[in-house]
């Protein structure tokens, strides 16, 4: 059954520039409990229990129809096995306690990345949710779980190799259009804006086919930090900005 859900309009959701899709790498949570002196993980911790679903509201009031959240990397298996194993924990309470309540919201919930490398119950509860809130239509909010961009693209090479040997496609007929939909985001649009916080200026691998005409925001802001107020001031900014795709206006 198809869930909604109601907030207040907020201001700058009058604004015929916002964004469609906004796609965010969390960074700084480590540094901002080194900051606190605690534990790298009371970082993540903080994260999830108190920053994802105020973001998610506002993109809801903002009428905003695609949220991606960078949770974990391909490279941050690399990590401390503690800290890993602390974070799989996180996962596991945050599936639960966010998982529900998002879906009450009329959040249809999704993962892209490569979740076999997760622990199974980790996937299993991951399914339960997707499925749970398949057929919601307030807003996708999709979580990146062992994703890395080259990474994604090699998985969707493969999977256009596949289509080759058990079928009569011919690798001169492909386009970009047909390649995008062997990525792992094929039912979502490009993102229109990528955020990333923690004060470094670079994608690090995120979203490396479907960032092509992205509008970038950096901020210091670390990501345990990063209040609703501070997702305004990345869109009054991204309302400045003047997209040509390789054209001559704004789209």
């Amino acid at each position: 059954m198809k869930k909604s859900f109601s907030l207040s309009p907020h201001p700058l959701a009058l604004s015929p520039f916002l964004p469609r899709h906004i796609a965010i790498i969390m960074d700084g949570n480590r540094r901002w409990a080194k900051a606190r002196g605690l534990a790298a993980v009371m970082g993540h911790d903080k994260a999830a229990r108190d920053v994802i679903e105020p973001i998610v509201d506002r993109a809801i009031q903002l009428g905003i129809k695609f949220l991606t959240f960078w949770a974990f990397s391909t490279e941050n298996w690399k990590r401390d096995k503690a800290e890993i194993r602390a974070l799989m924990g996180i996962f596991r309470e945050g599936l639960d306690k966010l998982g529900g309540k998002l879906n009450e919201k009329g959040v249809r919930l999704n993962v892209i990345g490569e979740m076999e490398k997760f622990p199974a119950d980790i996937q299993e509860k991951t399914k339960k949710y997707m499925e749970l809130s398949r057929d919601n239509i307030q807003i996708s909010v999709s979580f990146a779980l062992n994703y890395g961009g080259r990474d994604e693209i090699l998985r969707a090479v493969r999977r256009l190799f596949e289509k080759i040997r058990n079928s009569k496609f011919e690798i001169r007929n492909l386009n970009e259009e047909m390649f995008a939909k062997f990525l792992d985001t094929a039912d979502m649009p490009d993102p229109d804006l990528i955020i990333r916080t923690g004060g470094d200026l670079r994608l690090s691998g995120y979203f490396p086919w479907q960032s092509v005409y992205s509008e970038l925001y950096f901020t210091k802001t670390l990501w345990p930090d990063f209040t609703p107020k501070e997702l305004d001031k990345a869109l009054e900014d991204y309302e400045k900005r003047e997209r040509r795709f390789g054209g001559g206006g704004r789209k």
